[in-house]
């Protein structure tokens, strides 16, 4: 299983800009309880994702500046960028299948 890099402001931007496949963004905190228990399912997610998108984290403490430039209000908060977009969102704690049918369907 997989560790999910967490990233800086200045990652995410490059990250982004020379990205094909689509990124999904993991914003999240270390004091947020459901950010933890959804911890596990984005790193097997992440595993089964190899090679069609790539996931990294966000700790919206550490990096307030991107979250706010995405209207994050709460975690967790996934986003899925494809082409420097934003294409879909999930907020709050999900099961993993809720996850992969909203965001596979988008690679």
């Amino acid at each position: 299983m997989s560790t999910i890099k967490v990233i800086s402001e200045e990652e995410f931007k490059d990250i982004l800009r020379n990205n094909q496949t689509p990124v999904v963004i993991d914003f999240s905190a270390t004091w947020c309880g459901p950010c933890k228990m959804l911890e596990p399912v984005i790193e097997q997610l992440a595993d089964e994702w190899e090679g069609k998108a790539q996931v990294y984290k966000i700790d919206i403490d550490q990096t307030p500046s991107v979250p706010q430039q995405f209207g994050v209000m709460g975690v967790p908060t996934l986003m899925l960028f494809k082409d420097n977009e934003v294409k879909s969102q999930i907020v709050g704690f999900k099961p993993k299948k809720k996850i992969a049918k909203e965001f596979e369907s988008l690679f």
